[in-house]
Parts: C-alpha cells; sequence; structure tokens
C-alpha cells in the first residue's frame, strides 16, 4: 500500500482548518488504498519521510520564516533522507498574519535541497482562511495523494 506522510506544526485554530482542508481532500474513492499518516513536526522523523510516497508538509510563518518545529523536522530528516528521497512528489502550505514570503523561500531552498519532486503549487494564506483557500487545500492534498498513487 502506498503511503501519505502529512508533516505539520498546527499550533492555531486557522492551521488545524487548513489541515482539516488537506485531509478532506483525500477523502476520494479513487485515492482509497492510499495509507495517510499525518505526524506533528517534532514527532516525525526519517524513518517517516523513507516510508512515504509522497509528502504534505504545513506550518506557520512566524517573524518572516517557517516554525521551529518545522525547521527542527528538517533539520532532523535532511541528511538521513537526502539520496533516498530524490524526486519524493510533495507540496506544502503556509499561515501567516500578514507575509509568508520568507517562508516560501525557506521551503522552496530546503526541499529543493532535498530534491524533492513539487507535483502542486504551495497554499500560502494570511489572514483568515476563504473559501477558496479551503478548496486550493482540498485540491493540494489529492494531487499529491494521486502522484504517490502513481495515478497521475
Amino acid at each position: 500500500m502506498k503511503r501519505l506522510l502529512v508533516v505539520h506544526h498546527t499550533p492555531s485554530p486557522t492551521l488545524q482548518a487548513m489541515l482539516e482542508a488537506v485531509l478532506a481532500g483525500l477523502d476520494q474513492p479513487d485515492l482509497a488504498d492510499l495509507d495517510v499518516v499525518t505526524q506533528a513536526a517534532l514527532a516525525a522523523g526519517p524513518m517517516d519521510v523513507l516510508a512515504a510516497d509522497g509528502l504534505v508538509l504545513g506550518t506557520p510563518v512566524n517573524i518572516g520564516y517557517i516554525s521551529g518545529a518545522m525547521k527542527h523536522f528538517f533539520d532532523l530528516t535532511y541528511y538521513p533522507c537526502l539520496a533516498q528521497t530524490t524526486g519524493l512528489p510533495f507540496s506544502y502550505y503556509l499561515h501567516g498574519d500578514s507575509n509568508v514570503a520568507g517562508g516560501t523561500r525557506a521551503m522552496d531552498q530546503i526541499t529543493k535541497g532535498l530534491g524533492w519532486r513539487q507535483v502542486t503549487k504551495p497554499v500560502s494564506c494570511t489572514g483568515p482562511l476563504t473559501s477558496a483557500d479551503t478548496n486550493d487545500l482540498r485540491e493540494l492534498g489529492a494531487t499529491v495523494a494521486a502522484h504517490a498513487l502513481d495515478l497521475l
């Protein structure tokens, strides 16, 4: 069975809603054969990434950068996963109060360094979520899942 790993740092109601929207996008009959594993960023490690066929990452942007929890996840997994996960399909979502540019730059640089393959554009939100944001998050989850299952 193929596995989708969702690694998130969810310290706010908005980020919880974002995570739930991503997971709702996985509730489709053609994705039923997918094992979805959801891990907090501080709990996920290299073995989780190595066992994954696809990856969704979610983090707040605090003080112009990804959360310390997400940075810890990358610090812990970078070298053990570097050679073995090249081409891993992934995408990510971010939330910030006013600006997510620094978080976007960090996520792009780190995942490019890992050689992961971004299969859909990230979802970046500031302020309250809109219905369009929620739809984009559902689509993000479904698209990464379809790539993990080799449907796309």
